[in-house]
């Protein structure tokens, strides 16, 4: 089939949906000097900043242009649960974000570490964590999406954990970076290309 041309001011992207549709059994959390702190009414600034941290190397941008009242609505819904990881200096640096607004579901709606930490294992200890607060009584249903933006082996290490993927799309958005919500040094494996001087960066 030909080639579907992207506008140079567009970033395409594969997102696959995974679910998990049993309660995985119990078994033993792995070690990490680290613990969940709940934030159950952050402000706007303070999330976006830890967003940011974690999210700028792999094009996270969509909480970064909602407006303060869209922003606030979601992380302040009652069925929205964020929790940041802290290291043992009480230093935010990772990020999971329980979604149960959807009867009997719970999507894994946001999940990682800050740059310096992704990459190193530390991602089994926090999905332990994901998979005991998203498995509550009333879920049937826990799910996450990734795209081929994020870490190279962000699929795998989904499936690793049970989840399976049911669906995949195509998407498609304006390159965050030329529009300045992110610094155009960001996600470097992602070709930028610069309209004002028609290059390649």
């Amino acid at each position: 089939m030909p080639l579907t041309e992207v506008p140079p001011h567009m970033v395409a992207t594969v997102v696959t949906s995974l679910e998990m549709l049993e309660r995985p059994r119990p078994r033993p959390a792995p070690n990490a000097p680290f613990r969940l702190a709940r934030w159950k009414t952050p402000s706007t600034d303070k999330y976006r900043a830890l967003f940011r941290r974690i999210g700028e190397p792999w094009l996270w941008f969509s909480r970064l242009v909602m407006t303060e009242a869209e922003l606030a609505a979601i992380i302040g819904d009652p069925d929205v649960e964020i929790h940041a990881v802290e290291d043992r200096h009480g230093i935010e640096i990772g990020l999971l974000e329980l979604d149960f607004r959807r009867p009997g579901e719970a999507e894994i709606a946001f999940f990682g570490f800050i740059p310096e930490l992704a990459g190193k294992g530390h991602g089994n200890w926090l999905m332990a964590q994901a998979l005991a607060l998203g498995w509550r009584k009333d879920v049937e249903r826990m799910w996450v999406h990734s795209c081929t933006l994020d870490h190279p082996g962000a699929l795998g290490f989904y499936r690793r954990h049970g989840f399976v993927p049911f669906a995949r799309a195509v998407e498609t958005f304006a390159d965050p970076r030329l529009a300045g919500v992110l610094p155009r040094e960001a996600a470097p494996h992602v070709p930028l290309f610069d309209q004002r001087d028609a290059s390649v960066r």
